[in-house]
């Protein structure tokens, strides 16, 4: 069962002094399972963190739709309220997400009273802790963020989240800010939430390491649009995209040289003809796609967009014209 959606979702930022417009998602179609844990991966600047925040309604779309369990999230502020209660957000540095003036208790209570929770609130607080892995809860109660580690900022952050109930956490970059003894804890903290709550997740990142750990599916980005898609372990195991097969190259234990991309990704306010990655396409510099008669459309043809399903799909006229048959 699918829980949330986008459907063709474009956020496009006006550019300054005249510049064209910046399309930060152009043309997006993602689908999240209940009790799915999907990665969202790529570079710094294609869109990721734009389209988690256009998912969550904190930026509005130009264009497109998300659906949440079957029904579209509206722009006003009351469904948008409903509808966060339901959908929560993990942000990357438990540092900057944390009020350094609030104890831990405030900072997991803000949300019970933001959404006015009418039960025990010092229950909740205290259940939300020790799911998040502070126990025991009443011990974290009066202390300060700057009192705690890092990892326990961040699972005050995951408790913060936890307290109102949520069917699905945006995780953005969950750990990039962590050090890496404590990034298995917060991972196997997140795997264990979704086995004893059955959470979503969408997690944000460009670390397609933490994606093999703990991810089902996986949806690589690159320039405002998703180009490759499907159950991690294929994406992971046999990359089909030029694109995906570079970022796996640079991991340490990828087999064989690295795959070096050149140049920067293109502006999204000036996003190329064709396809959008074939100025540095390794492939197409190497004359594979010359070869596979494809070379021409890669230049340009824009590959169709993915439809957001679980198969593995991917946008690249070099790997669907060599594909077996």
């Amino acid at each position: 069962m699918t829980l949330l959606s986008a459907r063709d979702l474009h956020v496009t930022f006006a550019g300054r002094h005249g510049a064209p417009p910046a399309r930060a998602v152009d043309g997006v179609e993602l689908d999240i399972g209940a009790g799915e844990i999907v990665a969202l991966v790529g570079e710094s600047g294609c869109g990721k963190t734009t389209l988690a925040r256009a998912l969550l309604g904190l930026v509005r779309p130009t264009s497109g739709r998300v659906v949440f369990d079957g029904e579209e999230v509206r722009p006003d502020a009351r469904a948008l309220k409903a509808y966060r209660r339901r959908v929560q957000l993990v942000l990357q540095d438990p540092t900057g997400s944390l009020n350094p003036r609030h104890t831990v208790y405030e900072a997991v209570a803000e949300g019970l009273r933001i959404h006015g929770y009418t039960g025990d609130e010092r229950a909740a607080v205290a259940e939300a802790l020790s799911r998040a892995g502070l126990r025991p809860p009443e011990r974290f109660f009066l202390r300060y963020p700057h009192e705690l580690s890092g990892g326990q900022r961040q699972r005050v952050v995951i408790a913060g989240a936890l307290v109102l109930a949520p069917e699905l956490l945006v995780a953005d970059e969950p750990v990039a800010s962590l050090d890496a003894s404590v990034r298995g804890e917060i991972l196997a903290l997140l795997l264990r939430l979704r086995t004893e709550l059955g959470l979503s997740a969408l997690v944000v990142t460009h670390d397609l390491g933490l994606a093999w750990n703990i991810a089902d599916r996986v949806a690589v980005m690159y320039l405002g649009r998703i180009v490759e898609t499907g159950d991690v372990e294929q994406v992971l195991t046999a990359p089909r995209h030029p694109y995906t097969r570079a970022l796996l190259s640079v991991l340490p234990e990828a087999p064989g040289d690295p795959v070096i991309l050149s140049g920067e990704p293109p502006d999204p306010s000036r996003v190329p003809p064709g396809c959008r990655f074939h100025a540095r396409c390794p492939v197409l510099a190497s004359g594979e796609a010359e070869q596979a008669g494809v070379a021409d459309a890669c230049r340009t043809e824009d590959p169709e967009i993915l439809d957001g399903g679980p198969h593995a799909q991917v946008a690249c006229h070099w790997a669907r014209a060599t594909a077996p048959a």
